[in-house]
């Protein structure tokens, strides 16, 4: 046995060139106390530890430890296990057996049997010592020169299994897991992740977040679970995760659930993994430095170009027209003017400081310019040029030895690869494209530039604020963590906006984020979520993300607020920036249409919304304002009651109601565009009516949904609860977002009411999150 060990490790290294070193441990223990240890080769000589260095860094070795080791391990940290009995030989297992008391389950163990049951050396329900007898001989027949021993337990019937986990993500770290068990976890694949370390509150939702948590309450006449038990394993999960980063995985399945609710471990696997250490990480770039990227004074556009279309050209075409307060210089070998300023032959001719240089030069002559930001005292590079590692192991290597150069030059580089870089507050959009939003309190960073300009046109569009934006490209340098690191300090910034493909600090970006989502919400589309777009993802970021179900984990437990899909992102940039926070899921709904509040109420219901039953005061107060034949009932219809006024005090009422949380309006808003056309179709149809008196009406439809939106604004400055819009028509004069003079609130108007309906969900979520995470009393945001 010994000799076929070494051999088997010769044999490997022969076969691999890879492999620089091996080490075998063996420990020798007495044959009588192999009982109490895990089992082992003859005399009790146990192989410990198999590790394999090489050359490559991918080169490492897992080893299981063994049934009794794993759980001895385990039991250590709390976590319970059915009594079991281990013995080595076959005529020692019916005598096992007896003592536990019939009925049994007799397993088969060794160190390379990792999944017993796919190989049948699981036996259940052994009633007798015949039954006992048979289940020995199949397993020695399986298994027979890699059996070690066999485990004897008593049968415990219950019908729930669940599973609890441990796995080190290269990204994030330690994760834990929680879901449903037995024989079909991984064909259900019914779990949910959480990052250690975990808070009682972590893993008590996991244990709601399963499809299958009905398992947990009383089931076919056995008690419900005990949850404090199922929560106690899964902490004592997360503290292995944190104490033992030797430790790559754990699967304990089943966690078996007694008739009387109890949860007890039957199996557990615990695999041990020597790694090599992880690649260094990009040091932080501190709030202050990625302040002065937004706040230049004077900016250059290195590689400035008189022919439109090209990016030089654009850039300092958008940055002149969007009205920056600061000096631009032009730089070009060639000389001359562009767009009448005078353009440098170098860095060096410019006669005053240079707060920001834009570089858009080929990517294999970025490098000549470091030396010349240091001369010219330079410390912040916007580099737009494309090239570098998005383009493979080349680029690769010339952004790495860019960002050498430049940390030893002490100059802060974003990018490269980038779309640009705004800040409205100081009308700076030197961006590829002509888009300027309006200043606000949205911050908007994108690892695609396109998404970005993009999403910069509808804000723009719909009038939402962006306090500043920038692609962040391929963050040679500055990471989205740095980013958040950057908001979470700045008093301009109320909501984040991020769309993210990859992270190059899991472990960072989920500290960064759970700090700042504290303080105010982050909102984030994720890029790569399938097997093709991640693909596509790598070749923007030049980085893989971990798995989409544990990052999903990772944003739920951050409190970041979940997009999915790109408007989204301005949705909820919109209501975040815009309304009070919801105290609760509790929607009233006012609408000009039956119909509208119908579906409303569904939608409510699809996004987890509760639509409460009006109380019979409110109902009382309401029949003095509609006809006797109104609903009575929520949804409201307002039964297009002509009257402005009505609309304004009904919802006053709702805001006045403690049964609710906010107010969905529909159909309020937009009865202008309806009047409007109405009033043409008069004037062509019927000479009775002049221009002049359709213009008065259509004016005074004007001046109520100004004093419409002013009312709502008022109203919730008053009573603290989200009033959620929905146009009745768009047209071109159309936004999100309606400002109001002395206000922090604003009329908030989608266009559809499924949109309204998930704004209001995600704030819901969202408000959880702070309840969850804030000490009492420090819950809510204040504008």
């Amino acid at each position: 046995m010994y000799s076929g060990n070494f051999i088997s490790t010769v044999n490997l290294i022969d076969a691999h060139p890879n492999i620089k070193s091996a080490r075998i441990s063996f420990q020798f223990r007495p044959q009588a106390d192999l009982a109490e240890s895990a089992p082992g080769g003859p005399d009790g000589i146990e192989l410990m530890e198999v590790i394999l260095m090489g050359n490559s860094p991918a080169i490492s070795e897992k080893k299981a430890l063994t049934d009794l080791a794993a759980k001895n391990f385990l039991s250590e940290f709390g976590i319970s296990f059915i009594p079991q009995a281990y013995v080595v030989r076959q005529s020692e297992v019916v005598s096992a057996a007896r003592k536990s008391g019939f009925p049994v389950v007799v397993k088969g163990v060794g160190k390379n049997l990792l999944h017993k049951s796919d190989r049948g050396l699981v036996h259940l329900n052994l009633s007798d010592a015949m039954a006992v007898e048979t289940a020995v001989k199949d397993i020695d027949a399986e298994a027979a020169g890699e059996l070690d021993g066999f485990l004897i337990q008593p049968h415990i019937k219950g019908q729930r299994e669940f599973v609890a986990g441990l796995f080190q993500d290269h990204q994030f770290g330690p994760v834990i897991m929680f879901g449903t068990g037995g024989v079909f976890t991984e064909a259900f694949s019914d779990v949910t992740f959480r990052l250690a370390p975990l808070t009682e509150s972590d893993a008590s939702e996991m244990l709601d977040e399963i499809q299958g948590k009905a398992l947990l309450g009383r089931f076919r006449g056995e008690a419900a679970v005990k949850r404090d038990e199922l929560v106690r394993s899964l902490l004592s999960l997360s503290r292995i995760g944190q104490s033992h980063p030797e430790v790559a995985e754990i699967d304990i399945n089943p966690l078996l659930v007694t008739p009387d609710g109890r949860a007890m471990a039957v199996d557990a696997l615990v695999v041990k993994e020597h790694r090599t250490p992880k690649s260094e990480m990009l040091p932080p770039v501190s709030p202050g430095a990625i302040g002065s990227l937004f706040y230049p004074k004077s900016i250059a556009i290195v590689g400035a170009s008189a022919q439109i279309g090209k990016w030089g050209h654009s850039l300092m075409t958008n940055t002149i027209s969007g009205g920056f307060r600061g000096e631009i210089y032009p730089v070009n070998p060639a000389g001359g003017k562009i767009a009448g300023k005078t353009v440098y032959r170098s860095l060096a001719e410019i006669p005053g400081k240079v707060d920001l240089a834009v570089v858009t030069i080929p990517a294999a002559s970025v490098l000549d310019l470091v030396p010349q930001f240091h001369a010219k005292g330079i410390r912040n590079m916007v580099l737009i040029t494309s090239g570098f590692g998005e383009t493979g192991e080349r680029g690769k290597q010339l952004e790495q030895d860019l960002v050498s150069a430049a940390q030893k030059s002490g100059i802060l580089v974003l990018g490269p690869n980038t779309m640009g870089i705004c800040n409205p507050h100081i009308n700076m959009y030197c961006a590829g494209s002509p888009v300027m939003p309006r200043p606000g309190s949205t911050a908007m960073v994108a690892q695609s530039g396109n998404m970005g300009i993009q999403l910069l046109a509808f804000a723009e569009q719909q009038g939402i604020g962006i306090r500043a934006f920038c692609g962040s490209g391929n963050e040679a340098m500055m990471t989205i963590e740095d980013y958040l690191d950057g908001f979470e300090v700045d008093t301009l910034t109320r909501t984040v906006i991020l769309y993210v493909e990859s992270v190059k600090n899991g472990r960072r970006f989920f500290e960064s984020a759970s700090r700042v989502g504290r303080k105010k919400p982050i909102v984030l589309l994720k890029g790569g979520r399938s097997s093709v777009g991640n693909r596509a993802a790598a070749s923007h970021t030049g980085a893989m993300t971990s798995d989409i179900k544990v990052f999903d984990a990772v944003c739920k437990q951050a409190g970041i607020v979940r997009a999915d899909k790109p408007m989204d992102l301005l949705d909820l940039a919109a209501a975040f920036s815009s309304l009070p926070l919801p105290e609760g899921n509790r929607a009233a709904i006012m609408t000009l249409g039956g119909g509208w509040g119908v579906v409303t109420a569904d939608l409510c219901a699809e996004f987890g919304l509760e639509v409460p039953e009006l109380s019979v005061q409110l109902i009382s107060g309401i029949d003095l304002m509609l006809p006797s034949y109104w609903s009575r009932s929520n949804p409201i219809d307002l039964v297009g009651e002509r009257d402005p006024t009505v609309p304004m005090t009904v919802l006053e009422e709702l805001m006045k109601w403690d049964g609710c949380d906010a107010v969905i309006n529909l159909g309020i808003l937009g009865r202008r565009i309806m009047v409007k056309r109405f009033g043409e179709s008069v004037l062509k149809a019927d000479s009775g009516y002049s221009a002049e008196f359709i213009n008065q009406i259509n004016d005074k439809f004007l001046e109520f949904e100004d004093a419409y939106i002013n009312h709502i604004a008022a109203l919730m400055g008053q009573y603290k609860k989200p009033v959620f819009g929905v146009s009745l028509l768009p047209d071109e004069n159309n936004q999100t977002l309606y400002r109001v003079d002395g206000s922090p609130y604003k009329g908030v108007f989608y266009p559809t009411p499924e949109r309204a309906v998930k704004a209001f969900s995600k704030m819901v979520d969202y408000h959880r999150f702070l309840i969850r995470t804030t000490l009492p009393g420090q819950v809510g945001i204040e504008y």
